[in-house]
C-alpha cells in the first residue's frame, strides 16, 4: 500500500495510525478528522475537565515529540466513500484516495426533540461541548439530567461536587440495567441518593420548556422539574451515515469481522462505530469503551495490511472505569451474558465490593466498587478465558 487514510482523528484513529507505523508501514498517512482539534481524550470531559481542575491542554493525546509522519486534515467531515476510485468525499469538495482505509468516525450525542436553539441544554461528547457545559455550570443553579447512564452520572457527580442542585431522571425502572444488570445497576446508582442528589427513574421527558432558554422539563406523568441547566445523556449513535451506498456493511455500525475487516476489500473499521463480531456468542457487538478504541486498532491495522489474510488476535473482553463521588468503578466483559452475579469481596453497603457474573458456572464479567487491585486480578482471568475460548473456536 502507498496511500492509506484513517476517517476520525480521535483515539481509535490515533490509536489506528501508531499501529500503521509500528507495524512497519512506512508509506503515506492521511489522518482526517472532523474536529479541528488533534486528538485529545474524552473521558475527562465529564469529570476533572469540566470541574475546571484541569486545562484543554491536559486532554491532548500525542506525546512530547511524537510524529507520526501523517498528514492531518482536521475540520474536514467525510461524506462518501467511493468504492471504485477507493477515496473518501470531504464536505468542502476535497476527497482523499488511498489503497487502504481505516474508519474511526466514532459516534454522535443523541438529542431530544424540541432542545435545538433552547440556550441551557447541553449533551457531552466534544470539548466545545464541554466548554459550554462548564460556563453554564459555573452559574449555579439547579441542573437536571436526563439519562442515568455513567457519562449522566460522571456529569451528576461533578456539578454535585461543584455545590449545584442536582437531580437525575431515568426513563428506565433500573439505571444501568444494560451495562450492569438489573441488581449492579441499582447499586451503582444509589451513590446518588448518598450524596443528595435526586434519582427519579421510570418516567420519561415528554418535553423541555422554556423562551429562549431552559426553565424546566416535564415529564410524561405531567410532574414539571425546574431546570437552570439541562444534560442530555441519552447515549450516542455511530457516524457512519457517509458510508451509505459504498457498498459497506451497516447495522448499529458497521459490520466487520473478528478482525476488524469490513465488507469491502481494504476498508476496516474501528472504535466507537465498528460492530464487531464477537465468535463468543456468535454476534456482532459495538464497544463504545476507551479500552477498545485503544486496543482493538492493533488487529485491525494487522489485517488491513495482510489483505485480511493475518489471523485476528482474540479481543479482549470490553473494558471500561467511571469515577462517581470519589470512588473508581469498573467493569469487565458482558453482563448480558450472564445468568447469576454474587458478590465475592466487600460490602454492597459499604460502597467497596467486587461482584462476579457467572454463565452456567463460569466468569464472563466482574464489576469492581473501590476494589482496583482485586479487580485487576479477575480481570486477567477473563482475558485468560476469552483467548481460550477464541483458541478452541
Amino acid at each position: 500500500m502507498k496511500t492509506v487514510a484513517v476517517v476520525g482523528a480521535s483515539l481509535a484513529g490515533l490509536s489506528a495510525a501508531r499501529s500503521l507505523r509500528k507495524q512497519g508501514y512506512d508509506g503515506r498517512l492521511v489522518v482526517i478528522g472532523d474536529e479541528p482539534h488533534r486528538p485529545y481524550d474524552r473521558p475527562p470531559l465529564s469529570k476533572e475537565f469540566l470541574a475546571g481542575e484541569i486545562d484543554e491542554a491536559a486532554l491532548m493525546l500525542e506525546a512530547d515529540g511524537e510524529d507520526l509522519a501523517a498528514e492531518w486534515v482536521l475540520g474536514a467531515t467525510a461524506v462518501g466513500l467511493d468504492r471504485g476510485e477507493r477515496s473518501v468525499r470531504l464536505a468542502d469538495g476535497r476527497s482523499v484516495t488511498a489503497d487502504g482505509i481505516v474508519v474511526a468516525t466514532g459516534a454522535a450525542a443523541r438529542t431530544l426533540p424540541g432542545s435545538d436553539g433552547l440556550a441551557g441544554v447541553h449533551v457531552l461528547r466534544t470539548v466545545e461541548d464541554a466548554c459550554a457545559l462548564r460556563a453554564d455550570l459555573a452559574r449555579g443553579g439547579r441542573l437536571v439530567v436526563i439519562g442515568g447512564g455513567f457519562i449522566g452520572a460522571e456529569v451528576a457527580s461533578t456539578a454535585s461536587g461543584l455545590g449545584l442542585d442536582v437531580t437525575v431522571v431515568e426513563a428506565a425502572s433500573t439505571p444501568l440495567a444494560g451495562p450492569l444488570g438489573a441488581a449492579m445497576g441499582g447499586v451503582v446508582s444509589s451513590l446518588h441518593m448518598d450524596h443528595g442528589v435526586r434519582l427519579l427513574c421510570g418516567v420519561g421527558v415528554r418535553q423541555l420548556s422554556g423562551r429562549g432558554r431552559v426553565d424546566a422539563i416535564v415529564l410524561e406523568d405531567g410532574r414539571r422539574l425546574a431546570a437552570d441547566v439541562v444534560v442530555v445523556g441519552v447515549g450516542a449513535r455511530p457516524c457512519v451515515e457517509w458510508l451509505q451506498g459504498s457498498g459497506v456493511a451497516l447495522g448499529n455500525g458497521v459490520r466487520c469481522d473478528a478482525g476488524g475487516s469490513t465488507t469491502v476489500p481494504g476498508v476496516v473499521a474501528v472504535g466507537d462505530c465498528a460492530a464487531w463480531y464477537d465468535p463468543t456468542v456468535g454476534a456482532h457487538r459495538r464497544v463504545e469503551h476507551w479500552t477498545g478504541a485503544r486496543e482493538r486498532p492493533a488487529a485491525a491495522v494487522a489485517a488491513l495490511l495482510s489483505g485480511g489474510t493475518a489471523a485476528p488476535e482474540p479481543v479482549r473482553p470490553p473494558y471500561f472505569w467511571s469515577d462517581q463521588y470519589g470512588i473508581r468503578i469498573q467493569f469487565a466483559g458482558h453482563a448480558a451474558d450472564a445468568d447469576s452475579v454474587t458478590v465475592e469481596e466487600g460490602s454492597v453497603d459499604g460502597r467497596s465490593f467486587l461482584a462476579v457474573y457467572r454463565r452456567a458456572g463460569d466468569p464472563v464479567a466482574v464489576l469492581g466498587m473501590d476494589q482496583a487491585r482485586l479487580f485487576t486480578r479477575w480481570r486477567r482471568q477473563l482475558v485468560a478465558a476469552a483467548a481460550q475460548t477464541a483458541g478452541s473456536a
